[in-house]
Formats: C-alpha cells, structure tokens, sequence
C-alpha cells in the first residue's frame, strides 16, 4: 500500500467521526445522559487524532499525485488549503470536547453549555470537513467538479428518444 492508497483509506475518519459525534451529543443533550454525551465527546477526540493521520498521510499522497501527469495541480493545492483549514478546526474540536469532557467527569455546572458550545463548533467544523471532502474528491473525479455536465453516454444506455415510442 502506498501513501495515496493509505491517504485514501484513512482520509474518511477525520470527516465521519465528527458527523457521528454531533449525532451522540444530540442524543445526549436530548435524553439528559452524561454517558451518551461523553461517548459524543469522545468521538470528536478520534476525530481530532485520525486528522493527523490524515494530515500526515496527505503529503506523501500529494507527491504521488503530482507525478502522475494527469492530475491538474490546481485541484490538490485546493484541496489541501482545506485540509488544513478543516484539521485545525478538528485539533481544536478535539480539545474542546476533551474539556467538555472534563466538565462532565467533573460535574461542572457549566457542562451543559459547554456541551452546546461543543455542538455548535462541530457544526462549523462540519462545514470545513465537507469542504475537505469535495476538493479531495474533485481531485480524480472530474464530475464533481464545478460547471462539469456529463459529454458522454454510457454505450448501454438508451436516450430518452428512444422511450417515447
């Protein structure tokens, strides 16, 4: 397996463990359950940590790409320009749900806010993870990108003509 193989397997984690986070926050804030808030927590924490793998991963991923010399260059600069705008929002997520969780542990009267506040910044940093995602995959997948419309047919396929016989 090579870095982009790698980068590719490990780059998901970073985007998918958040998403599911702020689904166990939700379901703990509604159902008033430390545990379940903490397991939220804790999922935003292997966010952070996977980002680094991700991160890490990337660089070697992006020699491989550049020298393949199809690639357009302007798709991986933008991609990781939001790579790392979304792991350090991710960096810091995972810390301020390990101070959530600390409040939790602690039985803080602020942990509920914190938990809110928490929530919310998993919302910012959701919108930097889909960035991420997009531009990564706007990479290899030239009908992503923006203004792309289909030029082909598939030879299998029938038009639309052919059906309103």
């Amino acid at each position: 397996m090579n870095d982009a193989h790698f980068h590719l397997v490990v780059n998901h984690f970073p985007i998918i463990l958040p998403m599911v986070g702020a689904l166990i926050l939700i379901i703990g804030l509604i159902a008033k359950s430390d545990a379940v808030k903490r397991t939220g927590f804790l999922m935003f924490i292997l966010g952070a940590v996977s980002s680094i793998t991700a991160m890490t991963s990337g660089e070697g991923a992006e020699e491989i790409v550049e020298n393949m010399g199809n690639i357009d260059g302007y798709f991986v600069h933008e991609h990781e320009e939001a790579a790392e705008t979304f792991a350090l929002l991710s960096y810091i997520l995972g810390a301020f749900a390990l101070i959530g969780m600390w409040a939790s542990f602690a039985k803080k009267k602020f942990a509920n806010i914190v938990t809110i506040l928490v929530l919310i910044f998993a919302g910012v940093t959701l919108y930097f993870a889909q960035k991420a995602g997009t531009t990564g995959g706007e990479i290899r997948h030239t009908e992503i990108r923006p203004g792309q419309t289909p030029t082909t047919q598939p030879a299998d396929s029938q038009s639309e003509e052919e059906y309103e016989d």
